[in-house]
């Protein structure tokens, strides 16, 4: 298979760039070798960092110009700027082909659509019976993974399962490309076949949680989450998974004890405020919502999200100056927020100024037309004023849409019957009743001078 690079993670790896870098720096004298200038080039590479891993091999084929290694991973950093051609010309200049020149040049085929090309080298690859060849199979299936086509990667995981069934490494790949097609129930048995060969790998567990919190079948998870407990009680993100479930369940005070507990783990507050924070609103406890919105607001002063939250907040507890202040905040950062315009709107018309509130309701409506309510807030609003005609057209216009609200009849009912047309309006009131005989009573608080007609 190769020589083994070291890992990002190895000190003897840290070491070797620093050394790298005290020398361009001109601090330190030294030689590094190929396989040395390789490490370092995958260091920066597997950082992002292109430019630093291709000056590395610039450096390195100035020293070992023969290099066929530092040529492949010049190859490799074409291929994630994404310059296929130039790595697979590069590549296609080699007299000979070591097994990790071959894998970079059927990545190069697979990402221009050589299929047929790259089908050939892989069939060389794989004829060869080899002790090794169910890992074969899974570096071929990290090609189409890293292409995101799934489906092919799993015909070669497949192959590989084929000949080592206990290839954990083959397995976990394979259970993340049933995921990825959908077909969650595969994954799952695949998950405990890993279990079976290890039944305390809490990666396992955990992936199992994932995919049974997606289908939304919570106590499933939270069993699987248990289990990555059970055996590694310091897992952060578990406990921050099954609060995201009692959240799902609806279960707040308990979600937010585990996003509590996330958030001492990791040592980051901030990280789990705005799950917290949602908590409290659900929960109606507004006032420990918006000190934790406030919390979050002071780290990033210009987000409309964080000051909308507060400002509703606020509305729910009746403090409409202060949520006036904070809406008005959103809107002049961003005034295409239809449902900062709503709030505002719900704020004006709480202290009576209903010309403010009619114009917010408007402009919520210029940027979503399809809010029935806040259609029926316009129309209560001409309505109040006496516009009956207006009031009319937008009750229609609500009765009209797909999503229509029942309570919309009575209205059209009393608005009919202010306009002098009784017909209508007892037609109208008739449906309301139909759907709720409550409605009467509010018909005769809107039409009070109708209670001798109704009677």
């Amino acid at each position: 298979m190769g020589k083994k690079l070291l890992l990002p993670g190895d000190d003897e790896f840290k070491d070797l760039v620093h050394r790298y870098e005290q020398y361009l720096s001109g601090n330190a004298n030294g030689y590094f070798d190929v396989e040395e200038f390789e490490n370092i080039a995958e260091y920066y590479l597997l950082r992002g960092r292109t430019k630093d891993s291709s000056r590395a091999i610039d450096f390195g084929m100035k020293l070992h110009p023969g290099s066929t290694a530092l040529k492949a991973k010049r190859a490799k950093i074409y291929l994630a700027v994404d310059e296929v051609k130039k790595a697979y010309q590069l590549l296609s200049s080699f007299t000979e082909s070591d097994y990790e020149t071959l894998l970079l040049k059927i990545e190069a085929l697979v990402r221009m659509g050589r299929h047929a090309e790259a089908d050939k080298l892989i069939k060389g690859l794989t004829t060869e019976k080899t002790a090794d060849l169910d890992n074969i199979f899974l570096d071929i299936a990290y090609i189409y993974l890293e292409n995101n086509k799934f489906e092919k990667a799993s015909e070669f995981l497949l192959k590989g399962f084929q000949i080592n069934p206990k290839n954990i490494d083959l397995l976990f790949e394979l259970a993340f490309s049933f995921e990825q097609m959908e077909e969650k129930e595969k994954a799952i048995e695949i998950y405990n076949r890993i279990l079976d060969l290890d039944a305390f790998s809490g990666e396992a567990w955990f992936n199992i949680g994932q995919i049974y919190f997606n289908l939304q079948e919570f106590p499933k998870a939270l069993e699987a989450y248990d289990f990555v407990l059970a055996i590694d009680p310091n897992d952060s993100l578990a406990y921050l998974q099954k609060a995201h479930v009692h959240y799902q369940l609806e279960e707040f005070y308990t979600a937010i004890e585990y996003y509590a507990h996330y958030a001492a783990m990791t040592d980051d507050p901030a990280s789990t405020s705005l799950y917290i924070a949602e908590c409290y609103e659900k929960l109606e406890q507004y006032d420990k919502a918006v000190d934790y919105y406030k919390y979050l607001l002071e780290q990033d002063p210009d987000n409309t999200d964080l000051l909308i939250s507060i400002g509703s907040c606020l509305l729910e507890q009746e403090k409409f100056s202060a949520s006036i202040e904070y809406l008005s905040r959103a809107i002049e950062l961003n005034d295409s927020l239809a449902d900062a315009w709503v709030y505002l709107a719900e704020a004006y018309l709480a202290i009576d100024n209903l010309d403010i509130a009619l114009k917010s309701y408007l402009l919520a409506l210029q940027l979503d037309s399809e809010q029935p309510e806040v259609i029926m807030a316009v129309a209560n609003i001409y309505l109040e004023k006496g516009d009956y005609e207006t009031a009319l057209n937008f009750y229609l216009a609500v009765e009209a849409m797909s999503n229509s609200l029942e309570i919309v009849n009575v209205f059209i009912a009393a608005t009919y019957y202010k306009l002098g047309n009784k017909t209508e309006a007892y037609r109208y009131l008739k449906k309301g009743i139909e759907d709720n005989e409550d409605v009467l009573n509010l018909f005769l608080e809107i039409c009070p001078e109708a209670i001798e007609t109704i009677h």
